[in-house]
């Protein structure tokens, strides 16, 4: 009897931890084939706070370089680009991965500098609030084109 209720025990924990992954969003970036400074995936959706995995993969462009991924709060975009312009001429730039630090507050999520063939995963919760999220790389000269946004929806 002892046995049972243990692998009924067992079975129970197993489905809510297969429902828990069942509700997280999996997601991968990578940039574009045959455009080196443009995300493969330029749009994506996912529930106002659902669990989001996103792993960045930098492999598979005709022109290999670092990348990374920021999730943005809306209306932020340029602000972000702008002080991400800014870090060009910052020396720890490259330690910091190319993230602003004066945009901590606008950024919701973000990867760390990703160099060619590697990748990197995070884990975070979606915004609570719908809306359309813009992400972007920061690495220099990327922001302008290599972007995309994630629709929250309720």
């Amino acid at each position: 009897m002892k046995k049972i209720a243990a692998i009924s025990a067992l079975c129970l924990f197993t489905c809510a931890l297969s429902a828990q992954e069942a509700d997280v969003a999996i997601i991968e970036m990578k940039p574009h084939a045959s455009n080196p400074l443009g995300y493969a995936t330029t749009d994506v959706t996912v529930k106002a706070g659902q669990k989001v995995k996103l792993t960045l993969n930098n492999t598979g462009s005709i022109a290999p370089q670092p990348h990374n991924f920021i999730l943005i709060k809306p209306g932020k975009e340029m602000a972000v680009g702008a002080q991400a312009n800014a870090m060009m001429t910052d020396p720890q730039a490259m330690a910091k991965s190319y993230v602003p630090d004066a945009a901590k507050d606008d950024i919701i999520a973000n990867t760390k500098l990703v160099m060619p063939n590697s990748s990197e995963t995070i884990e975070f919760t979606a915004p609570a609030e719908a809306g359309d999220y813009p992400y972007m790389c920061t690495f220099p000269g990327h922001w302008l084109l290599m972007k995309g946004v994630m629709h929250i929806t309720k």
